[in-house]
């Protein structure tokens, strides 16, 4: 699989080598210059998931990767459902997984196929995340040999069921929370990839969904999702996506790319920048907003040029990309009105509104379930006025001793840190 820099087209590296990479010159993001369909897509959908998604990954990836199939096997190890939500509208449930949120998907897979490529040297992997990247990234790499993980978080910003799962594991896993916002965060990420000194010293390597070993592990459950839906009901399908920094609606207009027939829809909350480019076409990023979607909390998305890369590789109309924002208010308004068919948090809620206000008659709609509700128990308790059970994989962790820093957004502040911690 050959890929390129979108913002330095003569460079060209592998698969593997943008996996080792993580980000390209200037900090642009690797991608494909073009994507080959998949042949007889309807018999891919009679397979089962990780049979698919073999098959799916090898056709991506082609024959860098030996031993391919046993990583994917591997890495996809959990269940995801297609639960019905009301009427023709379904929820793509991907919290099934050891951090209960779709990133434990990508993560898992970029963990083994960062184990199969890397040479013998160490690598750090530096992430930042607006809620789950964090904890998914964090179980993936658990005791890694070779291999650090740094995880910078806004502090006060995510909930605290998502801290617990990041800042309480301790061995080779670093949790630091950053007196900031989540693009913050983000900065301080593109700053350390800038410093090569740095970067070279501690064998800087990325997790984020710029990483395109977990944006291409993403594309699978798009296929799945279909491969649930009866038979009937699979000619007009629309997903919704909740949308932060836009890895998740990339793969799955990468599986439509493929053949897989459907369409999207952005859904944001009020971090709406992508919604008013697409109606203005202006590219104006305000200050992030706090939102109880706070993994959505990104006003700079950073998978959004390989979005528009792909619209325009394959002849698409970015026009016709549907679009909406919700606001906490009617985010908690559509929980309370679906609470009696299907428990929504707060990012499903927004997927939900948005589809539900977007879907024509005789349309089939899927929104993403990207966490499992428990995971924001305060909101969802209070909104809906419940006493929500905590799944084991949370319950263990709620009273072990948080291991995180805390530190200001100060880019000399987080690297002395860093070269403490792992330049002993």
């Amino acid at each position: 699989m050959q890929l390129h820099n979108l913002k330095h087209n003569e460079q060209k590296v592998s698969f593997s080598e943008a996996v080792k990479l993580g980000i390209g010159k200037d900090q642009g993001l690797f991608f494909p210059p073009q994507i080959e369909p998949l042949s007889q897509v309807d018999d891919l959908l009679d397979l089962d998931f990780v049979s698919r998604s073999q098959k799916i990954l090898r056709h991506l990836i082609g024959d860098e990767i030996a031993d391919l199939e046993e990583i994917v096997e591997d890495a996809f190890s959990f269940p995801l459902k297609l639960q019905q939500a009301k009427n023709n509208i379904y929820a793509l449930e991907l919290f099934h997984g050891p951090t209960l949120a779709f990133k434990d998907f990508g993560a898992r897979f970029l963990a083994r196929v960062l184990k199969a490529v890397k040479d013998d040297g160490h690598l750090t992997i530096l992430t930042a995340t607006s809620g789950d990247t964090g904890a998914a990234v964090a179980d993936a790499f658990y005791k890694q040999d070779g291999i650090d993980v740094v995880v910078l978080f806004p502090k006060g910003k995510i909930s605290k069921l998502q801290q617990k799962m990041i800042d309480t594991l301790g061995s080779n896993i670093r949790a630091v929370e950053i007196n900031g916002t989540f693009d913050m965060c983000q900065d301080l990420v593109k700053t350390a990839f800038l410093d090569e000194p740095f970067r070279q010293a501690v064998g800087l390597n990325s997790a984020n969904s710029i990483n395109i070993a977990r944006l291409l592990a993403q594309v699978c459950y798009y296929f799945e999702a279909i491969a649930q839906l009866d038979k009937a009901k699979r000619d007009d399908v629309v997903f919704c996506v909740p949308c932060g920094n836009f890895g998740n609606i990339c793969a799955g207009l990468i599986a439509k790319a493929l053949g897989l027939k459907c369409n999207f829809i952005v859904a944001t909350n009020a971090n709406d920048t992508v919604p008013r480019y697409l109606h203005t076409g202006k590219w104006e990023p305000k200050d992030t907003i706090a939102c109880m979607s706070n993994a959505m909390d990104i006003s700079r998305p950073n998978n959004w040029p390989r979005v528009e890369a792909l619209f325009k590789m394959q002849g698409w109309d970015l026009s016709s990309l549907k679009y909406g924002s919700v606001s906490d208010d009617i985010t908690a308004k559509t929980m309370q009105e679906l609470k009696d068919d299907y428990i929504l948090e707060p990012h499903a809620a927004v997927a939900y509104r948005v589809l539900k206000d977007n879907l024509q008659e005789g349309q089939t709609g899927i929104f993403l379930g990207t966490a499992h509700s428990a995971k924001f128990k305060g909101d969802v308790d209070r909104i809906l006025d419940i006493d929500l059970p905590l799944p084991k994989a949370i319950a263990d962790k709620i009273n072990l001793p948080s291991l995180s820093v805390t530190l200001n957004n100060d880019y000399d502040a987080l690297k002395a840190y860093m070269t403490k911690e792992l330049l002993k």
